[in-house]
């Protein structure tokens, strides 16, 4: 281990080979993801994949990492402004950037082994997470919202190959999938800071961390569910319920190649 990384040396002797071998995805620069992004190359990832169609714009400023003012007046995509962030602390990173929807241009994804979804929508959630299942990729996913109150909400997820999926642990269901286009709980256009975005992110990177080096020896085929209050600073997990050892709604003829399609 070189002596840039010595600080994190506790993950394990082989643990900076594993991390710099490890392929991630990320889908969706925003507020969550480019706090991700740049935790990441921090860490030392060096393998990225990564999904934005948008631009910079004034409105980003409060909470987009990296973002600067120029980068409003030239319209910079969050792609480059990722990438740039990336490369700025891994000059020799290789970093496949789309400026598009995800399901636009999926082939690349299919190579990662922990995808992050940063997405504003159950919908969106869903498509991902089939994809995560369908090639064996553990799905992390965060989000947030301020409600009135106000209070900012939001929720960490770890929905992982053979464990419970994001409708066993209750958070995607028939309901919230049908009033999809309102006002929901999690995340979506409504106001956002840069500091929950930064607590959900920085937990959603240790657990990346985690299931790539295995520091903790907790199994990697586990599900992970935190609701976060951010009035109260409390990160916690959801009101008990029942959830099923093993995943109902994926089955093993669904993985390979085939067109995403509701479950």
């Amino acid at each position: 281990m070189t002596e840039r990384y010595q600080r994190q040396s506790f993950l394990g002797a082989d643990s900076q080979t594993a991390i710099e071998s490890a392929i991630v995805g990320v889908i969706g620069l925003g507020g969550g993801g480019s706090h991700i992004v740049q935790q990441l190359a921090h860490i030392g990832f060096k393998n990225f994949v990564l999904y934005d169609h948008d631009v910079v714009t004034d409105t980003n400023l409060n909470r987009l990492i990296g973002a600067r003012a120029i980068d409003v007046s030239v319209k910079t995509s969050k792609v480059d402004l990722a990438k740039n962030m990336i490369l700025g602390l891994q000059p020799n990173a290789n970093i496949d950037g789309f400026l598009c929807r995800w399901q636009e241009s999926p082939d690349a994804l299919k190579r990662c082994q922990v995808i992050f979804g940063c997405i504003e929508t159950y919908l969106g959630r869903l498509e991902v997470e089939q994809h995560c299942r369908r090639y064996l990729a553990h799905y992390i996913d965060i989000g947030m919202d301020v409600h009135d109150g106000p209070t900012i909400g939001g929720q960490i997820i770890l929905s992982s190959p053979n464990s419970p999926c994001m409708k066993c642990m209750g958070f995607i269901t028939t309901e919230n999938l049908a009033k999809e286009g309102t006002a929901y709980d999690q995340a979506g256009a409504q106001p956002q800071v840069v500091w929950p975005n930064g607590v959900l992110a920085s937990t959603a990177v240790g657990i990346a961390v985690d299931l790539v080096t295995g520091w903790t020896k907790r199994p990697k085929t586990r599900g992970y569910y935190r609701k976060y209050d951010g009035r109260n600073d409390v990160l916690e997990p959801p009101v008990p319920q029942h959830i099923p050892e093993t995943c109902p709604h994926y089955k093993d003829e669904q993985l390979g190649d085939s067109t995403l399609r509701m479950m």
